[in-house]
């Protein structure tokens, strides 16, 4: 009997077989709980079916396939196959592609009975695109999603989030009845483009991925005074739009200073025309850090920032909250085995932390076991028709995934 094979190239060409099915022009169209993200499922569970694996459904509309082994201790390897509106051929269905491969290629090599299941998923909605909630999915699974938190999400056209898991056969209030499904978990893979430029700008063509960085975010308003902006004097202005510009400069200061990232992301004034001084100003605030106590610092030097502006400018200003997580570390031994295939795969190690967040994020704080691989990003973009990996690292992701998923096996078969 042949040994089998491991087939990177099927990746890839399976890849662009999706990015024609569910993309045009424009980029990728998979946005969750839509019709071409319903022709994107079909598609893999068709693939999943292929390789012999028994697919279904939980009740957060997560998708799973499974290679039933000796042992119910279970390997899972994840992703999403929902995009963002206009986005890239990789972002997602990479990790699924990929994982698809890796088992079916572990099942051949353990003659159809691998010594632990293994199972790959596809978290429904990761991007949170259409509603804004990340991580919906796995969060549900997890433990980490508050019902009612979501119940009133609209989307851009005003369909609230029930009616559109309806149309796709989820019933939202049994959302968090979510079974079984990780009862065996053991451990957690994933392998994503790494959507930023630390790769690239290394040369270097996989990491190991240490944790997801926490989050801050806010709506911060400043108020001051509408006002003619022909007849008041400069010095006589209480503008809020002066000191959320100070303050949009300043985040970059605090970013350098704590080395973490910080964004404005948004900016909406009133009475927002040309000839009134702002009343009242609202930026958005997006502040990361892998380290709590240095977010915390973080957030606590842009709220002395805004309120010396706001001070100086003679306006007011308020906080709110709109998400934070913390940063979330990775298991210390899968990283290990993480850097080791990396090494293999590359003749170079190397790990760094994840800004952008995950559904490892979800999973890790659940307390499975949980690492990831990056691969680099050509260009450093993504959630962009422009995003890219050249296909010599696609090939080589695809290789150090499945050594990291043998070095797993191997280590949960000796402690079971």
């Amino acid at each position: 009997m042949a040994t089998p094979t491991l087939e990177p190239r099927r990746v890839i060409t399976h890849l662009r077989e999706l990015q024609a099915l569910t993309g045009d022009r424009f980029g990728a169209q998979r946005v969750a709980f839509t019709p071409t993200w319903t022709k994107a499922r079909e598609w893999l569970e068709a693939k999943c079916r292929e390789a012999g694996l028994e697919c279904h459904r939980d009740e957060a509309g997560n998708f799973w396939a499974t290679c039933a082994g000796a042992s119910k201790q279970s390997l899972l390897i994840g992703g999403h196959i929902d995009s963002v509106p206009n986005g890239g051929w990789l972002d997602g269905s990479l990790n699924l592609v990929a994982g698809l491969e890796v088992i079916r290629h572990l099942s051949s090599h353990f003659n159809g009975k691998p010594p632990i299941t293994l199972r790959l998923v596809d978290w429904a909605d990761e991007e949170g695109a259409r509603f804004g909630r990340s991580l919906f999915g796995s969060a549900a699974c997890c433990g980490g999603l508050e019902l009612e938190s979501v119940r009133l999400l609209k989307d851009r056209d005003g369909v609230e989030l029930p009616d559109a898991l309806a149309t796709v056969g989820i019933d939202f209030e049994q959302v968090l009845a979510r079974s079984r499904e990780l009862e065996h978990a053991a451990s957690y893979l994933e392998r994503h483009s790494e959507q930023g430029p630390v790769l690239l700008e290394r040369g270097l063509s996989l990491g190991a991925v240490v944790g997801t960085v926490g989050v801050e975010r806010h709506a911060i308003t400043f108020k001051g005074q509408a006002a003619h902006s022909g007849s008041t004097p400069m010095h006589s202005r209480r503008d809020a739009f002066l000191a959320a510009g100070r303050l949009a400069q300043e985040i970059y200061t605090i970013a350098q200073r704590y080395g973490g990232v910080c964004t404005i992301g948004s900016c909406t004034t009133k009475p927002g025309i040309v000839t009134s001084v702002v009343e009242e100003c609202r930026i958005t605030l997006d502040q990361r850090h892998l380290e709590a106590p240095t977010l915390a610092a973080m957030l606590a030097a842009a709220h002395d920032a805004a309120e010396r502006f706001a001070r100086e400018g003679h306006v007011s200003v308020t906080w709110d909250r709109l998400w934070q997580i913390e940063p979330i570390h990775f298991d210390s031994d899968l990283i290990h085995l993480a850097e080791e295939a990396v090494e293999d795969a590359t003749g170079v190690p190397f790990r760094m932390p994840s800004g952008p967040l995950h559904d490892a994020a979800s999973v890790a704080r659940r307390g499975i076991p949980t690492v990831m691989l990056f691969v680099q990003s050509l260009n450093g973009t993504s959630h962009n028709p422009l995003e890219d990996t050249r296909e010599e690292d696609l090939e080589l992701s695809v290789k150090a995934l499945h050594a990291l998923a043998l070095r797993t096996i191997a280590k949960l078969t000796v402690r079971a």
